[in-house]
């Protein structure tokens, strides 16, 4: 494990808070350049607006900036309706969706919600299910047929056909989800509160082998990061928390030596605009500069 050489993309975590200025937020988010806005998907929520819902306002208000649940409930949302909400979203936004999946946390506000009630196991079950109906759905062919515990395709007729190769992305952390990573996979989407960078090597590590076993390149499978702290004048109050060269220093560090590609900005304070036009202005193209001068050495 080390650096995987795929080129940089960053992006933003947006909450998305009925009471907050979500679509300019977003606006704010597009006009500084970032490559990525990620919303979680929380429907249990009552504080929080529908992420599919703000994902669609999302791209029509902006211009160039890619969309994404960060990521979506699996267990209250049924795949195959999923993967046509997600290739619809990309047809009417010229190709600017993507898809992060998670198996669902929270089992018991799930359950409240009028979702299944599953046991870690049957989570991982219905999630690999689920890959598979997904692709199937985004394949465009007809007579779809698929049997599984959690899911089925009974002669289902697929469509539309993402704008473009739309990526799936795995929000996991367990072993069997990132033996899934490896194998079926675009990308692995965790967290820094849990994926913390002293826990990366071991992760990376179950992904790679399993992609060499299904006869995959490790290296083409996109590794993002929701990194959640905040840009400050002051002096460094611990892992990105602290002024803006030392989010440069750490995001370099984990780009060369621990194997992330994307980083998800998650901004802590209330003035999220300002904290992303800091991210866009004074860290990413420092990073990007840094990555490259050492990729080049």
């Amino acid at each position: 494990m080390g650096d995987y050489g795929r080129q940089l993309e960053f992006g933003y975590f947006l909450v998305p808070n009925a009471d907050d200025p979500l679509l300019e937020t977003a606006r704010a988010a597009d006009r500084a350049g970032l490559d990525l806005i990620g919303v979680q998907d929380h429907p249990y929520q009552r504080r929080y607006v529908d992420t599919w819902t703000l994902l669609s306002m999302i791209a029509a208000v902006t211009e160039r900036v890619r969309v994404f649940p960060d990521v979506a409930n699996l267990p209250l949302r049924p795949p195959a309706v999923l993967a046509k909400a997600a290739a619809s979203l990309d047809v009417l936004s010229g190709g600017r969706a993507e898809l992060g999946l998670g198996a669902g946390g929270f089992t018991e506000a799930i359950e409240a919600f009028g979702g299944p009630s599953r046991t870690r196991k049957e989570a991982a079950d219905a999630l690999e299910e689920a890959v598979t109906v997904i692709r199937e759905i985004w394949s465009g062919e007809r007579n779809l047929r698929f049997a599984g515990d959690h899911y089925h395709l009974r002669g289902a007729k697929a469509g539309p056909v993402p704008a473009h190769p739309m990526e799936l992305w795995l929000g996991v952390g367990g072993p069997r989800g990132l033996a899934l990573v490896g194998r079926a996979a675009d990308g692995w989407l965790p967290s820094s509160t849990w994926a913390t960078p002293d826990r990366l090597p071991d992760l990376h590590a179950r992904i790679d082998e399993a992609a060499t076993s299904a006869g995959r390149d490790p290296a083409e499978i996109r590794r993002l990061y929701n990194v959640s702290g905040k840009i400050t004048d002051g002096s460094s109050e611990g892992f990105l928390r602290g002024p803006a060269s030392q989010w440069a220093d750490e995001l370099t560090d984990l780009a060369v030596g621990s194997g992330m590609d994307t980083f998800v900005f998650w901004a802590e304070g209330d003035d999220q605009t300002a904290q992303i036009r800091r991210f866009a202005d004074e860290v990413v193209p420092v990073v990007r500069t840094q990555v490259a001068r050492e990729r080049t050495a």
